[in-house]
This record gives structure tokens, sequence and C-alpha cells, in this order.
């Protein structure tokens, strides 16, 4: 356990430290979650593998990546290098570039697409929508 936080810390640190140009009007980066949002996953899904491409997720990801946005696969599987390789070949094989993939949320995170997630209105904990 010590050494997922202490691996974790690290890959906090260096991204904090990462500078980019962004050619986009917007600053930041936009998340993408892969399994259930880009990729194809249920619970019969094993972690050996990934999923095939939700079409429209994929279409606007690229879409994304054209106009200069800085998107991220954002996934629990980053703290796996062994994942993290299967992944850079789903990308590839997908024909999206090899984009950044990571675990870890910070400040310049403008939007992420999530299939677990629940919008909350900013500073009043009001849901944007019901839940289901």
């Amino acid at each position: 356990m010590f050494d997922i936080i202490k691996n974790y810390l690290k890959k906090a640190k260096e991204e904090a430290l990462k500078e980019y140009v962004i050619s986009s009007a917007e600053k930041g980066w936009i998340g993408v979650d892969l399994d259930g949002t880009l990729a194809w996953h249920d619970a019969n899904t094993p972690m050996i593998s990934i999923g095939e491409p939700v079409p429209l997720m994929l279409k606007r990801v690229k879409h994304m990546v054209k106009q200069g946005y800085r998107v991220k696969i954002f996934t629990a599987r980053a703290q796996d290098s062994e994942q993290i390789l299967m992944i850079r070949k789903w990308l590839k094989k997908n024909g999206l570039p090899a984009l950044e993939i990571t675990n870890i949320k910070d400040y310049n995170m403008i939007k992420l697409f999530d299939d677990r997630a629940v919008q909350v209105e900013r500073n009043t904990g009001k849901l944007i929508l019901p839940e289901k």
C-alpha cells in the first residue's frame, strides 16, 4: 500500500512540474474516461483487455484533438504500467495520437467526460441534472 501512495505522489509531482503550450483558446486540458466512455465496458469485460471504441465518443475526441485541445485519457488503469502500454496500443489502433494517460486530476482540467460522474453546480452542491 505504501508503494502505491509513493508512486501516486511521484506522478502528481511530475504532472505539476510539466509545462505545456495550449493551441486552443481555452487553457487547460480535457479528461476522457476510458472504460465505459471512450471504450465499451461492462461487468463482464476483463481488465486484461480494452473494449471496442464507442463511435460517438471516438469521433468527439478526434475532433477535440484536431481543434488543438490537450486531451488526456483519465483512467484508474494509469496506475499500472502494463495497462498504460495496452492503452497506448488501443489509441494507435483506433486512430488516436499518443495522448497523455493519467489518473491525476489537477487545477488545469477544464472538462471531464466520464460515464460515472454526476455534475454538481459550482459552490452550491446542487445537482445539474437529477440522479438516475
